[in-house]
This record gives C-alpha cells, structure tokens and sequence, in this order.
C-alpha cells in the first residue's frame, strides 16, 4: 500500500466550470459531479465552488460570505457592517453536518449595501468602497475573514474533498447560470479553510491548478495598489491582479489576460505591427502582475466565465460545447460525466484565453 509522501501528483489540483449563455439555470449537483470525477487530483485539503446568479432575490445586494474564528470575531466584525453597510438581511449559511469536514468555523451570510452617508464621505465609488472594507475586515479583524463578496453570486469552500464541500454547503439547493469548482492538491502551501479555493473579490472568482513561481513579484506589486495579501496561498494575487487589471485599469479581459500570460518579447518581435505595439505596451505598463509558473485558471466574473493557461501551456485545460452550454475542466472526464454528448471540443493553446458571456450582454452591446 502506497503511503503519504511515496506518491505525487505533479500536475494535482483540479478545476472546472460551466456557463449557459442563454443564462437558463444550472443546479449545483452538476459541478459538483463533474468535480467528484477528478477525485484523485486532490488530497482532501480543499474544495470549493463559485455560483453566479444564485441569488436572484437579492440581486441588487453584496452578499458577504464569512468566515468566523469565534463569537468574539463575529461582533467584531458585525460593528464594522453596522457602521459602514445596510444590513438587509444575515443568517448562518445553511450546511449538512459531516464527519468529512471538521474543525470548521463559524459560517454566515449577510446581504448589505454601502450606507449613503459613508459611502459619500469615501470619496469612493461603490465597489472601491466595498472591496477596501473588505481588505480591512481581512487584515485587521483577528479571526475573521470575507471569503466572497459579489452581487448575485457566492463562493463556498472548505477543508475535504469538494465533492464532500458541495454535499456540506447543500449546494443541490442553489441554481445558477454559471458554476466554477475547484479540488486542491496544496504541495507547498497549509490547507486551511481560508485557503481553499475559489479566491473572490467583489464578483471576481479564481480557480487555479498549478504553483506561481512570481508570487514574491506580484505580491509586492499588487499590494502598492491597497491590496493585502493575508492567505498563504499564491492563487490569492491572481483574484487581485485581476481586479486591479479589469475594474480599476478598465482593461478587456483579453487584454489581461495578456498581461498575466503575456507572449515572450521574441514571439512579440514577430507580430503585425498593431499587435505588436499593443502587447508591448501591456507589457511594459505591469511588468510586475506577469504570472510566471505552470498554471491553468477559470474567472468567474458577472455574466461569464474565462479560461486560461500559462503561454506554456503547462497545466492541462479542455473546453467543450453543447448548444448554449459550454464547459471547461482540467481533464475531459470532467465535462463527459455531465455531458456526454458534445457538439465540440477542444484544447485552447498556451496563453489564449476563451472568453464565455452571457448572450444577452451581448445583445445590450
């Protein structure tokens, strides 16, 4: 019998998504059954999952999805949201107790708006001001963290395997248009609670397969723009570079993801001399937020989903169609368990992002 430590799974960590681009629902059994099919990507310490569009009736709301060490972090931290946010609505997120999650923490769900007297006196815009008292929860309220903090989305994760994290958090019992998931595999990182995937800020979501060797290099360059990183887990930068890339540079996501997996300078000499100017601005603009390493990734985002891999493509990523339906998984398993009917499928090359969207952002363009 193979032990702990006689065995390594170099490419481990296993990640999936689906979207429906007509925004028709999707129930979160089917991520957690595609996730499931990759059992043997993960150790068990970490699992989570991403959904858009699962709260509906409080769509116009930031739903806050928090970890608590204790009591006292949980009043704490509620001061600070009674003092900054509206409070609409705050109960325990509901979950299915386990003997294959342990050790957890105290779990809870607020829907809240910035109150107009403080959000006035920021001097902020409104998700400016949200993502900054986030960062401050994180990084100066022992024991408690915001894990997810988007409208009309939420993440979920845990310390197990994710298809015992979606079994605990009940996920049968959300629907929504798109779905991310994640298996960790942590092979130089703890495996904590808050470091399981996915990584979120404001409706921006991260699921990572692979290891950041740029990490020093990005952290120190992401945290001159306000950003904290507190989760000893490299997937964190990438949830940030991507917020200050699209939300506060107002890059397209094309564009960023031509910074984060940006071509070498020789293969950029040899562009059509448009492309070849823009990517050497892109790369001279944010030399620090290039991601070195091997790694495959899926943004979640409001009203789509992106997939992506290092330029050399060194983390397994495959993509399949079905009508208006479209997947993405470390593996093809992954997207066969939930539809083994596929109108097309394919792998995207090194560096190439496939960019999904809801139809009816399009049809508003």
């Amino acid at each position: 019998m193979l032990k702990e430590g006689q065995v390594r799974i170099p490419s481990g960590c296993a990640i999936s998504g689906v979207i429906s681009k007509s925004g028709k629902k999707i129930n979160g059994e089917r991520i957690v059954k595609s996730i499931a099919t990759m059992h043997d990507r993960s150790n068990g310490l970490g699992g989570g999952f991403a959904g858009y569009g699962i709260y509906p009736q409080y769509k116009d709301l930031y739903a806050f999805h928090v970890f608590y060490d204790s009591n006292k972090a949980r009043e704490e931290c509620e001061r600070f949201l009674d003092r900054h946010f509206d409070i609409i609505n705050l109960s325990k997120i509901p979950v299915r107790p386990s003997s294959k999650i342990t050790a957890e923490p105290l779990i809870w769900r607020y829907f809240v708006n910035p109150l107009p007297t403080k959000l006035t006196d920021s001097h902020l815009d409104e998700k400016e001001f949200v993502s900054r008292s986030v960062i401050r929860i994180n990084s100066q309220i022992d024991g408690a963290y915001v894990f997810s903090c988007g409208k009309n989305m939420g993440v979920f994760k845990a310390v197990g395997y994710p298809e015992d994290v979606g079994d605990y958090f009940r996920l049968e019992e959300y629907d929504g248009y798109a779905w991310t998931a994640h298996g960790r595999y942590p092979t130089n990182t703890p495996g904590w609670w808050g470091g399981a995937h996915p990584f979120a800020m404001l409706d921006y979501s991260i699921v990572h397969n692979g290891e950041i060797s740029s990490y020093d290099a990005n952290r120190r360059d992401i945290e001159m723009y306000g950003y904290k990183c507190t989760l000893q887990t490299d997937t964190e930068v990438i949830t940030y570079i991507i917020d200050y890339l699209l939300r506060k540079q107002k890059l397209s996501l094309s564009d960023a993801a031509s910074v984060i997996a940006a071509p070498f300078w020789s293969t950029i000499e040899n562009m059509p001399k448009a492309q070849k100017e823009k990517l050497t601005y892109l790369r001279s603009a944010f030399p620090g937020l290039l991601i070195t390493g091997p790694f495959s990734i899926i943004l979640g985002f409001e009203g789509g989903l992106m997939a992506l891999n290092d330029r050399l493509k060194l983390r397994s990523m495959v993509i399949g169609e079905k009508d208006d339906m479209v997947y993405m998984a470390s593996e093809e398993c992954a997207i066969r368990i939930i539809e083994p009917d596929l109108d097309k499928l394919w792998s995207p090359r090194g560096g190439e992002p496939v960019i999904v969207t809801l139809d009816s952002l399009k049809s508003s363009k």
